[in-house]
């Protein structure tokens, strides 16, 4: 494989490249080799990224647009990366393993995104409110909260940070990112790209580094919104550290998606859809439909079809055009794979594909593992009830919809869902029952830039995407002007 080889990388701070005074790798999943050393972020790091962010806020190349100009200078950025999109989507592919084709899509699309964002800037609105007191017009006002910390995960790592960073721009807050260690590289070349649009120094910076940094980034004092993308745990995490400053968080965490197949539906459209729900991108989604729940009198033949086609996924360099699966991201995450479905067999699960650290002719170091499917998985077990962010599907077969939809919902999770039925009204039922923030029917893994996307309980709080992920990057004010010349009782509230 191609790409920059154990290159040194620098912070991105007030438009200028930073070293730092320690540094980590990372590592190429497919070959195993060391890709990049980049910063790992310390406090005084940390600050110098928000001060700069500040400073951004207050000064009038940035506060002193209007809302239209940031929008159009948000548009020439997305110019930008889509011209940059395929070295970039070949950076990403090298660092977290995932299919060169897939990463090549996302970079297609992320400028629609960041165009949507930039075009609501201007339709940033308040309202005139009615109140009941004659003389007094009241107003409200969608102001930026200031520095807004983005902290992302390694899977689609620019997509997910523009998908939060440019509806914040646009709204006229500034930013610091902290990405993923496993993947830190395209989210600096793209916060430089931010400069070349004219955006000004400062209004976009990146901090890279571990655990210790994120932590320094959401107890600053500078931060006034967070927006974390991640696990569960560290969601909680960031949630009390951000609740003991009062600072508003959105988080969208973890997932422990179902898909229903009913018998009446198209079986062929379904089977590609649970194969797409939690095989590609190795199952290293969010939203990945990691359970099946399918009506029993279509079980066992569409359970023999998904083993079928998963033994024949091939695996290989995700840079080459015929590979269907690359590695997992990291060491780690392969350990947790392998790991995960150890201790589900231990405790009686039945392995029907797959479930080991796979071989590929010619990547010996690479993090392979062959997509697995385990039927009799527990109800109670770690595998049916944590996420296993890997290509690991457990399916189960279901007599009727109050049965499916009881076994879809025994989660803390409410991420996503898929429901396969050509019965439109059930269709609709199950919709509404199925605790999710997002319901696919008859299809599975599509968003939009204008359609908002979070989850219920443990999936996290909060929306982006659509007029939703731009009005959380505003607080409101509300504005009171007497219109008349009567002095007014100082001890008596205007009611």
């Amino acid at each position: 494989m191609g790409g920059v080889t154990a290159a040194r990388h620098g912070h991105w701070i007030g438009g200028e490249s930073v070293q730092g005074a320690a540094e980590f790798e990372a590592v190429n999943p497919t070959t195993g080799a060391v890709w990049g050393r980049f910063p790992t972020g310390s406090d005084a790091e940390v600050d110098a990224a928000v001060r700069a962010a500040e400073a951004a806020f207050a000064h009038p190349s940035w506060a002193g647009l209007t809302a239209t100009r940031r929008g159009r200078l948000i548009m020439d950025w997305a110019a930008l990366v889509a011209a940059e999109g395929p070295r970039l989507a070949r950076i990403e592919t090298e660092l977290n393993g995932k299919l060169l084709s897939e990463m090549t899509a996302q970079f297609r699309v992320i400028p629609d995104w960041m165009t949507y964002a930039a075009g609501m800037a201007d339709k940033i609105e308040g309202r005139v409110i009615p109140v009941n007191v004659p003389g007094v017009l009241n107003y409200t006002r969608r102001e930026p909260w200031g520095v807004v910390a983005v902290i992302t995960p390694w899977n689609s790592p620019t997509f997910l940070t523009l998908q939060a960073v440019a509806p914040a721009l646009a709204a006229g807050n500034t930013v610091v990112i902290k990405p993923s260690e496993v993947t830190p590289a395209a989210i600096i070349e793209v916060a430089r790209l931010a400069g070349q649009a004219g955006i000004p120094p400062g209004v976009v910076n990146v901090v890279t580094g571990m655990r210790t940094t994120g932590e320094a980034l959401v107890d600053h004092p500078g931060v006034r919104k967070i927006v974390f993308t991640g696990g569960v745990a560290a969601g909680r995490e960031v949630a009390a550290r951000a609740g003991r400053r009062l600072v508003p968080a959105t988080l969208e965490l973890g997932g422990k998606s179902p898909q229903i197949v009913f018998a009446d539906a198209n079986l062929e459209a379904a089977e590609a859809g649970l194969l797409a729900g939690i095989f590609a991108a190795a199952g290293q989604s969010c939203a990945a439909g990691s359970r099946a729940f399918i009506e029993a009198p279509v079980y066992d033949r569409l359970v023999a079809r998904l083993v079928e086609r998963t033994r024949a996924i091939r695996l290989g360099d995700p840079t080459e055009a015929g590979t269907q699966m690359g590695p997992v991201a990291s060491r780690a995450q392969l350990e947790k794979d392998c790991g995960m479905v150890e201790r589900a067999l231990g405790e009686g699960a039945e392995l029907l594909t797959g479930g080991r650290r796979a071989a590929v002719p010619g990547l010996p170091g690479g993090f392979f593992f062959e997509p697995a499917i385990l039927g009799h998985v527990r109800p109670e077990s770690e595998l049916a009830t944590a996420e296993v962010f890997g290509p690991v599907l457990n399916v189960a077969p279901f007599r009727d919809a109050e049965e499916a939809v009881r076994l879809a919902t025994d989660t803390s999770y409410g991420l996503a869902a898929g429901i396969w039925t050509k019965d439109i009204h059930r269709a609709h039922r199950m919709a509404e029952r199925i605790g999710a923030g997002t319901v696919w029917v008859n299809m599975y893994r599509a968003i939009g830039f204008n359609s908002p996307y979070g989850g219920y309980r443990d999936s996290g709080i909060g929306r982006l995407n659509g007029f939703d992920g731009i009005t959380a990057f505003t607080q409101v004010k509300s504005v009171w002007v007497d219109l008349t010349d009567t002095p007014q009782d100082p001890f008596v509230i205007k009611l």
